[in-house]
């Protein structure tokens, strides 16, 4: 179990505001808002300008009390990791009980908020995302089971969902596709990662695959994962957030991502580690492209479809 009254090596600490906002994982913030952002402009009703800014803004923060969350409870397995070593908790910057009091806070100030600016619904699936990503993931199935990445990057899938729901007040089928896009590239996305951290998962003792079942398994599970996604990713070109131009991005893209994969699938370990895992971090590398790209020609798709641009 985490250790929550985790401290600095000197117990001392001396904390920045920069620290608080680190805290709340920027990069992950700013996918986040993006592709938030896109399943709003995405939906077939319009919102006020200042309410999509204002309802952005809370899921933002709810996407910075997360991160807050989550530090907070992995703070021991953060600070034996290299990655993570120099996050606020285990670098000695900002006291954990700091950081849940923030996490728990705004938490509760972007759901409350999001539900006055644009609807209950958007809101409870707000507190269901932090929910999720703090307890369901980061509390239970990350030092549970290998298959943490697989069921815990849902939580990562609901911002589109959220913000589509902010500017019609429900689900659809469209929202879904943009979910089931980031679900399914979360386990690729992240079990190249773990490729080339070799012995990060393997010092925190977390059972990501490349621990529990060996690399060349984890290659396996890439490239059949990459091959749904590629089918799932083209087949959304189709339907009512797709179009032309989202079709030849996304099969580009996909054939792209397909022979990254392949060619992550049939490497020797050996090599692998010779050359220093270069495929594995090209690949990595075009996968964090890959989303912003699909998600942007969605975003490009809706805003000419008034114009009489794309649809099927």
């Amino acid at each position: 179990m985490t250790d929550v009254s985790y401290t600095s090596p000197a117990g001392e600490y001396d904390t920045q505001l920069g620290d608080y906002f680190a805290l709340m994982k920027p990069r992950v913030m700013s996918l986040v808002v993006f592709t938030a952002l896109v399943g709003l402009l995405a939906a077939p009703v319009s919102v006020h300008p200042v309410i999509g800014f204002a309802s952005i803004l809370f899921v933002a923060i709810g996407a910075g009390a997360s991160g807050a969350l989550n530090m907070w409870w992995d703070a021991d397995i953060d600070a034996v990791m290299t990655r993570t070593a120099k996050r606020p908790i285990p670098d000695g910057r900002v006291p954990a009980g700091e950081a849940l009091s923030l996490g728990l806070a705004l938490s509760g100030l972007s759901v409350m908020m999001l539900g006055l600016a644009a609807n209950l619904l958007a809101a409870g699936l707000l507190a269901f995302t932090i929910f999720f990503y703090a307890v369901i993931y980061s509390m239970w199935l990350k030092r549970l089971t290998p298959q943490n990445i697989v069921i815990g990057g849902a939580a990562g899938a609901f911002p589109p969902v959220i913000g589509w729901v902010i500017a019609t007040g429900s689900f659809s089928i469209e929202a879904w596709l943009m979910f089931a896009l980031i679900f399914m590239w979360t386990p690729p996305h992240f079990w190249a990662l773990a490729l080339f951290m070799k012995t990060d998962y393997n010092d925190a003792e977390v059972p990501m695959l490349t621990v529990t079942h060996g690399r060349r398994t984890t290659r396996i599970h890439i490239i059949i994962y990459t091959m749904l996604l590629a089918i799932l990713a083209v087949g959304t070109g189709f339907t009512a957030i797709g179009g032309p131009l989202y079709l030849a991005v996304a099969v580009v893209l996909n054939l792209l991502f397909l022979k990254g994969a392949f060619d992550i699938w049939r490497r020797d370990e050996t090599v692998a580690q010779a050359d220093g895992y270069k495929i594995e971090k090209k690949f990595f590398r075009l996968s964090l492209w890959y989303l912003f790209a699909h998600f942007g020609v969605i975003w490009i798709e809706a805003m000419l479809r008034p114009f009489g641009w794309g649809g099927w």
